[in-house]
């Protein structure tokens, strides 16, 4: 290892000239060194890593990402390694404390915020998920990445003893699954192809069910999807493991997207028993009230999701189901039971959070128009 690197960044591309010079711009103030791993690019991608004096390797993709990713692993001299994908974009608020905070670190690997973007173009902050990722991690810990897609660091740890602290003034901009992109990258076709393949095997992970149930859920396959959520969901419980709260995140998902509210309840309880932090958990509960016109029991679950945010990093988390998002249905319940006052007090709420909130701007109009009629 060179004593002379402190970070290297390591990533995998093919085809990625749309992105890649974003990301690589974002993160190259911070890394000494780029290790790039190209699985087969016919387009501009590796003079663009050239560009960045980037050092680019030759792997013949073998439909597993991680071993991909771990054959870039052993060409890193850094002391700590960062890893990206071509389609997101780092965000350091100070670089000089962001690289301080590292040299004093006394763990071996770090979390980094996540910003998920959904929806079509331009990216908003309101249309996405928040997550934590571990992405930066030591060299020389014997640290690699597991699972043929949608692959993983290989850290043993358990809920209980993981380390939640995510660095502070950085962040993570994924544009990955916007609509737009996916639907360039086909990446439904390709991700499903190696999901079946890796599901071959005897002793499969029921991750594998999840991620087949969470494809299915993005082209809007909801039946597919619930089928093999509820597998996922069995085959955790089957090796005596608590299922994640992804799982159950998606669950309900798929149940309100089929509009099967009596299917959710009250199911839902059970989840949040299991996950009371979880603030989408709590959404979701609202929704069904409100669903099932019970608006005072639904209004004390949107107000549940107030008092929890969304800014917890043990959870995927829809932006807003702990701020404007909940505020508005509050306000409908508000409506509902019979106080336009305290709707139109929610619905500011809303808008005060997301001025772009349309739903909450046409029921505060509808509504002072109202008053000022009477």
């Amino acid at each position: 290892m060179n004593k002379n690197i402190f970070l290297s960044l390591c990533m995998i591309v093919k085809n990625e000239e749309a992105w890649l010079d974003n990301c690589l711009q974002s993160a190259g103030n911070i890394a000494d060194e780029i290790i790039i791993v190209d699985t087969g690019s016919t387009d501009g991608t590796k003079e663009i890593c050239r560009k960045y004096n980037a050092c680019i390797y030759t792997f013949l993709w073998n439909e597993n990402f991680s071993e991909a990713r771990n054959f870039g692993l052993e060409k890193a001299s850094g002391k700590w390694i960062l890893w990206l994908d071509a389609d997101e974009e780092l965000e350091i608020d100070d670089t000089a404390s962001f690289l301080n905070m590292l040299e004093k670190s006394d763990t071996d690997f770090q979390m980094i915020s996540l910003i998920n973007y959904f929806g079509s173009p331009p990216p908003d902050p309101n249309k996405s998920y928040l997550f934590s990722s571990y992405r930066l991690f030591r060299n020389n810990r014997g640290i690699r990445f597991t699972g043929s897609i949608h692959e993983h660091l290989d850290i043993q740890i358990s809920s209980a003893s993981a380390n939640y602290e995510v660095i502070p003034n950085a962040r993570i901009y994924h544009y990955g699954y916007m609509e737009h992109v996916v639907e360039i990258k086909e990446k439904h076709k390709r991700n499903l192809y190696l999901l079946q393949k890796e599901k071959q095997g005897s002793d499969y992970s029921p991750w594998i069910d999840y991620h087949i149930a969470s494809e299915y859920y993005r082209v809007k396959k909801y039946i597919e999807a619930f089928n093999n959520i509820n597998l996922s969901l069995k085959r955790f419980l089957e090796k005596k493991t608590i299922p994640p709260s992804l799982l159950y995140k998606l669950k309900y998902d798929i149940l309100l997207a089929l509009g099967s509210f009596e299917g959710a309840w009250p199911g839902i309880n059970n989840a949040i028993a299991l996950y009371p932090e979880y603030v989408d958990l709590h959404f979701y509960k609202g929704l069904i009230l409100f669903e099932k016109q019970k608006p005072e029991e639904a209004i004390s679950a949107f107000q549940q999701c107030v008092k929890l945010g969304d800014n917890n990093p043990r959870y995927l988390t829809m932006t807003g189901c702990g701020g404007f998002r909940a505020w508005y249905f509050i306000g409908r319940c508000s409506e509902a039971m019979g106080n336009p006052s305290e709707a139109i007090n929610a619905y500011s709420r809303a808008i005060s959070l997301y001025p772009d909130c349309q739903e909450a701007s046409d029921r505060l109009f509808y509504l002072k128009s109202i008053t000022i009629g009477q």
